[in-house]
Formats: structure tokens, C-alpha cells, sequence
């Protein structure tokens, strides 16, 4: 969560156990078993599992060297006093230690984040406060926000679960249905379409990389957004469409020609098999983008894609093939999460926001409409007509949620408002995996039609509260 916050403010921190797991065992105080329950909890070297069973899993660390100067400690301090001590924050235990350090120069109705910048500097702090200071914050290390243990658990149902069906309230539907055709480009929207081992058809089948086979997403290239692939199912083609450019088209059938050269590319860390789109499309993107880059499709061979987690409850998780997906074969939001967030973040920005605007940047596969807000995070799997999913988790937010998916520009309000809203988390919506399908087949995944939930175990149901809120369902 750091790490994300920071990033915001082109701040580069390290985060974990820095390559040195004995020295970060030492300094928390972790032992072996609890190493080998965190390993069997599915935390691994690299990952954003920050805690495990309520305890920490690594560190943070800010390094400052001989090109550091004194405006590079002053934009870091200015960052902590900006995210961690808004008025909003003055209720989380967090805070107690650290206002001693900083409070004294600052008003009550100190600037937010977007001011920061004309902060008043920071007061001379003597040795001897610091180590007062800093013992003092020892009693807070272990400090968790409320549902800390949801954040460190992947999985959400056990192997020994007898998950409750949720019953009372109103019919849930789906209300939208968006692919991602190309990983990072704007949202092709449908109303029905097939459903395969991967997930949607299609969906984050291409993806932009650099000079070096590299992904690029939104958060070193926002224009990628402004690309609008749509895909023709009867013409078997992709449409690629952009201000300013000529439309441009790719076919849906894989090209196994002299053109197409089969590399390994890298998304999230992991490597996956894919062959390049040629020069022509090449020559598009780069023009666009401003730089030389390449599109390249995820080959057939996907059995070097699979889901790797150590993920209780999910059956013969490593059976489950992936596109160029992060976490899952899809995102799932909430309309009712939606419409409680943007009251949170249309006051912070004093303006009005639109609904639809908010659900683009979330960017999701299947949107929602339950009664409550945040209830999706109660349920441990669902069906959707003859298709069945189970959670995997919450989604963890990163700064593309700040990116304008009409026009590219950066908020930051955005992330922070996300922060604030959630006591701290950056939690908004819940992956979804299905089990490979038996039929050659796809099912269809279709707008309007009702979601039925699994609540997880020990989740207390909720009885509708009025008449209205009764149904059959």
C-alpha cells in the first residue's frame, strides 16, 4: 500500500524483505513456522501480500545516497504528512505515534496531498526526540486496520467451507459486460458473449510492448487508453481505432507465417509465450504511442500460463489457463460500491462525478447490481446462468484507477480518495476463476442475467429490512 502511494508521487521505495529473508525474520520477529505458514498461505518473494494471520510479511525502506539532496528528504516527508495524517485519518491508531514528529508545524485545517507542496518545512528534530519518537512507535508496528486478515488471505474458502446461500434482498443482475481485447487498451463493451477456459473470447488475447519484449500498460503509457479495439466475430477480425489515425484491422486467426516470430515475452513478472502481429501493426502503435513498440498475441500454447497460487478452495488451481490477465480470468464490481465511492470522492474534489465515467476506470469484466455496497466481498463463489465461479480475492488497487479512460489525464485524488474511503485498503472489487469448461461449446455470459451468491462461512445474513426488499429469489 505504501509502494502504491508512493508511486503516486514518483517516489521509488523498496518493499519486503529486500533479498535478505534471514535479517527480515530477525528484525520481525518472525520464526520458522510462522515462514512456513506464510509460504503455505501463498506468500511468495515479490508478491503485495503485506500481512499474514495479521502480521507483517516485510518492510518498507526509503534509501537516500550521495545524489540525494535535502528537497529529496523534504518531498518524502511532505508525502507521509500528506497521505497518512489527512483529517480523514485522525481516528486510525496509525497516526498517535507519528504527530508528535510533525503536527506541531502544521494547522488544523492543514493542506491536502495536492498542496502539498506548500508545506510549510519541516522542524529540526534532535537525535535524542528521534529515538524517543521512534521507540514509542514500536507499540504500533503490529497495528492492523480493521479486516486486516481478509486483506493477507487469497483465498477466500477453505477446503472444509460449507458456504451459506445468500437469501433475502433484491435480485442481482448483470448490468455490463466489458472485454479488454488488447491488455491495457480501452474497454470493448457487449451485451452477450462467449465464455471460454480463459475467460471472455478474446479478452487480453494482445498486449503493447517495448524495444525489450516488455509489457506496457497504462501506468507508463496512459495513451493506451485512447486506443479503442472492438472485435467482429462474423468477419473474424479486430478493429483498432484511435484520434487521429486511420482504423486499423488484425484477424482473429492466429498467424503462423514468416511475419509472425514467436518470443517470450514478459507481463507481471511471469513469462508467457506469444508471437508478434508484423510490421504493419508495429508501425501504427509506435506512430501513436510515440515510441517504437510491437503488438503481440498470446500464442495457443498456454500451458506455460497457468495459475500458480497457492490458492485454498479454488480445485486444480493449476489447471486453470490465463490470458494476459494479472490475478484472474476476471473482475468483478459492484454499482452499489460504485455509487458509495463516488459520494466519498465527489465531495473530496468538490465536483460532480459521473457514474459511468468511475466504472471505466475500474475496469472490470462484469459489472453488477447489488443491493448493498461491498457485500460482493462476503461471497465465496457465484453463478451466472449455467456458469459457476469462485472468488479468488479482493483486487488490490494500483494508480491506473487515477487515469481518465476518456482522455488520459492523471488524478491522483483518485487512489487517495480509494485510501481514505476503505480505512487504508486499496481493496475495490473481487477476482473470479470457473473451472475449465467440459463442453467444446463456449456458454455465453449475457447482460440481465441474475447473479445467485455463495456467502463465505461464518458471514452472518442480513434479513431483508422492509417488504420491498423481499423477493421469491
Amino acid at each position: 500500500k505504501v509502494d502504491k502511494m508512493a508511486s503516486l508521487y514518483n517516489i521509488h521505495v523498496r518493499t519486503g524483505c529486500f533479498c535478505n529473508t534471514g535479517a527480515c525474520q530477525m528484525h520481525l520477529g518472525i520464526s520458522n513456522e510462522d515462514i512456513q505458514r506464510n509460504l503455505q498461505a501463498g506468500h511468495v518473494c515479490g508478491d503485495d501480500i503485506d500481512l499474514v494471520d495479521g502480521r507483517p510479511t516485510g518492510s518498507v525502506r526509503i534509501s537516500f545516497g550521495y545524489m540525494s539532496s535535502f528537497e529529496d528528504a523534504q518531498t518524502f516527508l511532505k508525502f507521509i504528512v500528506a497521505t497518512r495524517l489527512s483529517k480523514s485519518d485522525t481516528e486510525i491508531p496509525f497516526q498517535s505515534s507519528v504527530t508528535k514528529l510533525t503536527t506541531e508545524s502544521l494547522p488544523d485545517d492543514h493542506p491536502s496531498f495536492n498542496d502539498a507542496d506548500k508545506l510549510s518545512p519541516i522542524p529540526h528534530i534532535s537525535d535524542r526526540e528521534l529515538r524517543n519518537n521512534l521507540s514509542a512507535t514500536k507499540t504500533t508496528v503490529n497495528w492492523q486496520p480493521p479486516e486486516a486478515e481478509a486483506e493477507s488471505i487469497r483465498a477466500t474458502v477453505s477446503e472444509t467451507a460449507v458456504p451459506t446461500c445468500r437469501r433475502g434482498g433484491k435480485p442481482i443482475t448483470v448490468t455490463n459486460i466489458y472485454l479488454y481485447p488488447i491488455k491495457s487498451c480501452s474497454a470493448f463493451e457487449v451485451t452477450e458473449w462467449p465464455v471460454r477456459n480463459q475467460g471472455l473470447l478474446y479478452d487480453r488475447n494482445w498486449m503493447v510492448v517495448n524495444q525489450n519484449g516488455v509489457c506496457m500498460t497504462q501506468k507508463q503509457e496512459p495513451r493506451l487508453c485512447l486506443v479503442n479495439p472492438s472485435i467482429d466475430l462474423k468477419k473474424k477480425v479486430m478493429v483498432i481505432q484511435a484520434e487521429g489515425m486511420d482504423p486499423i484491422s488484425v484477424s482473429l486467426e492466429e498467424n503462423t507465417g514468416k511475419e509472425a516470430v514467436i518470443c517470450e515475452s514478459k507481463v507481471c513478472s511471469h513469462r508467457v509465450k506469444t508471437y508478434d502481429c508484423g510490421e504493419r501493426i508495429a508501425g501504427w502503435f509506435s506512430l501513436f504511442i510515440g515510441r517504437p513498440c510491437r503488438l503481440i498475441r498470446q500464442s495457443s500454447d498456454t500451458k506455460n500460463r497457468s495459475h500458480q497460487k497457492n490458492t485454498k478452495g479454488l480445485a486444480s488451481a493449476t489447471n486453470i489457463s490465463l490470458s494476459l490477465v494479472n490475478e484472474a480470468q476476471y473482475l468483478l464490481i459492484n454499482v452499489a460500491s460504485i455509487l458509495q465511492l463516488k459520494e466519498h470522492i465527489s465531495a473530496r474534489l468538490e465536483e460532480p462525478l459521473e457514474i459511468d465515467e468511475l466504472i471505466r476506470r475500474f475496469r472490470a469484466n462484469i459489472v453488477i447490481s447489488a443491493p448493498e455496497s461491498f457485500e460482493e466481498e462476503e461471497w465465496a463463489e457465484i453463478s451466472i446462468g449455467a456458469l459457476r465461479f469462485q472468488v479468488v480475492g479482493p483486487c488490490s488497487r494500483c494508480q491506473i484507477i487515477c487515469i481518465d479512460q476518456q482522455s488520459g489525464e492523471r488524478n491522483k485524488e483518485f487512489l487517495q480518495s480509494l485510501s481514505a474511503a476503505r480505512g487504508r485498503k486499496t481493496n475495490f472489487g473481487i477476482y473470479l476463476m470457473n473451472q475449465p469448461l467440459r463442453s467444446s461449446f463456449p456458454d455465453i455470459l449475457s447482460v440481465g442475467s441474475q447473479v445467485l451468491p455463495v456467502l463465505k462461512e461464518n458471514t452472518e445474513i442480513q434479513a431483508p429490512t422492509s417488504s420491498e426488499e423481499k423477493c421469491s429469489g
